[in-house]
């Protein structure tokens, strides 16, 4: 009996381990798959063989040391986004992502009042706009991401300086529709787009990259020039962000 119940967890770790490896094989290098896949056999085979106590002695030492990678990983991440803080000195909390809404526009991070995070303030990854705070509680907030319908930004078109604003269109979609005020403005294919930045800095301060025209569209009214924009942020693998807290010196109102 005691041996059946062996191969059985020899079976769901195998198991485990194989569609965890497949997962790993698509995201990241093969090198560090043959590392972290020997990681798991040299234990499952101890316990297949029935050494129950050293196979589980290393699976414990190997997943404290995947805890250990994933962690430094993290504080990699955190570096990234403190860097990228649209201005010098400008207070970042780093957060982490701990899940999505329904229609995955907005994500919970696991920090809140505690930390100094307050409802409008800006969240920004390492790659540029990821949204703003809506709710912040003790120690978790809620984040409308920019992709939201709901959410609308003011921007700058870089190089021409055209101002307008980018509203979402759903994670389904994944772009941004950028409307600018100008009747003549003439957006091209590849133009950056970043923050104009809000009246006394919140809650979005300029120069934040938001994204970069894809697409420009003919609108059937010659006062209106839209354009589609692919975000900096990929929305749907957002890790570790930061939420910098609103300041003032901002050049326009943009929320």
């Amino acid at each position: 009996m005691r041996r059946n119940r062996r191969h059985r967890l020899v079976f769901l770790t195998v198991a485990a381990a194989a569609a965890a490896l497949v997962t790993y094989d698509v995201r990241w290098d093969a090198a560090a798959l043959r590392e972290w896949g020997a990681s798991v056999a040299g234990p499952v085979q101890r316990l297949a063989a029935g050494d129950d106590e050293a196979g589980r002695r290393e699976l414990r030492l190997a997943a404290a040391g995947w805890a250990e990678q994933a962690a430094a990983d993290r504080e990699r991440q955190a570096e990234r986004v403190a860097a990228a803080a649209p201005r010098r000195g400008s207070p970042v909390v780093t957060a982490q992502v701990v899940g999505y809404g329904t229609h995955g526009d907005s994500v919970a991070i696991d920090v809140g009042t505690r930390d100094g995070v307050r409802a409008d303030h800006m969240v920004i990854s390492a790659d540029g706009l990821v949204g703003r705070v809506v709710e912040a509680g003790h120690s978790v907030s809620t984040v409308r991401l920019a992709v939201d319908p709901a959410s609308s930004v003011g921007v700058r078109v870089a190089g021409t300086r055209e101002i307008g604003t980018v509203t979402g269109q759903g994670m389904r979609d994944g772009l941004l529709r950028l409307r600018l005020l100008a009747a003549d403005a003439r957006p091209r294919v590849g133009q950056r787009v970043v923050t104009l930045g809000s009246a006394k800095g919140g809650p979005y301060l300029p120069g934040v990259p938001v994204g970069t025209i894809v697409r420009v569209e003919r609108d059937a009214d010659p006062l209106v020039t839209t354009a589609l924009v692919r975000p900096a942020v990929r929305f749907g693998t957002l890790d570790v962000v930061g939420v910098v807290s609103a300041s003032r010196g901002g050049d326009g109102d943009a929320r």
